[in-house]
């Protein structure tokens, strides 16, 4: 068989450096949208240093004297709905929660202020402050809606919500999977909307795929159904 000739040759390399260039253009966007920018990086540092610390939820209940102007001192926020009860909260969601306000990856002028306060500097001082919310007890206290849509709530509740929150909205800690039980019925409401119009950022794609086909009987139906749930019947199951 005859040897290529030098031209050939020639050719056979332009081609192969063209194509090795137009793949790494080709996949360059993909390496630059895996790159997490400045703001992502230092939450992921800042929740690292939170899961690494051991929590001293003596201490937490200190730092948590600033919160209790608005969550009250037992953790259970206002039943009108306007501030969400935490009492209870999985020990990991109230961490991720405040890096999240700390890094305008959820939206709330007060909460994004209140996580910043000079007191919470540290991973050790959001793993302190979280492990106190943790252990509070909760109860039956929340603002419930009038039972009108609670069936058809209920419904839809166990259609779209339960493989992920439980049955009785009690979450998964291990996966950070917040409680939902015995929450204010208002304040849920507002979370829907919240989530599907995009005011919060570190809510999933997946997540607000499930909530944006729900009306707004199966959303007064499903706040309603978890106002009425009780966070201590959660607790058991853990």
């Amino acid at each position: 068989m005859a040897s290529p000739s030098r031209r050939n040759i020639w050719w056979l390399l332009v081609i192969s450096v063209g194509i090795v260039m137009l793949a790494a253009l080709l996949m360059a966007p993909e390496s630059l949208a895996a790159q997490p920018t400045p703001a992502e990086t230092a939450a992921q540092g800042e929740l690292r240093d939170a899961m690494l610390a051991a929590p001293d939820a003596l201490r937490g209940e200190d730092l948590y004297a600033p919160c209790g102007a608005c969550h009250g001192v037992d953790g259970r926020g206002v039943p009108d709905g306007s501030v969400p009860a935490i009492a209870g909260q999985h020990y990991i969601v109230v961490v991720k929660q405040l890096v999240d306000y700390r890094h305008q990856r959820r939206w709330d002028i007060q909460m994004e202020h209140a996580a910043k306060m000079r007191h919470l500097e540290s991973g050790q001082d959001l793993a302190d402050l979280a492990a106190f919310v943790a252990a509070l007890p909760r109860g039956f206290s929340a603002g419930k809606g009038d039972g009108e849509f609670l069936g058809l709530g209920a419904r839809a509740y166990f259609q779209r919500c339960e493989g992920c929150h439980g049955p009785l909205g009690g979450g998964q800690a291990e996966r950070g999977i917040p409680r939902l039980a015995g929450q204010h019925y208002r304040y849920l409401y507002r979370q829907f909307f919240d989530a599907v119009e995009q005011r919060r950022p570190n809510m999933s794609t997946l997540h607000t795929e499930l909530m944006a086909p729900l009306d707004r009987a199966q959303i007064l139906g499903i706040s309603d159904y978890l106002s009425r749930t009780s966070l201590e019947l959660t607790r058991d199951a853990d």
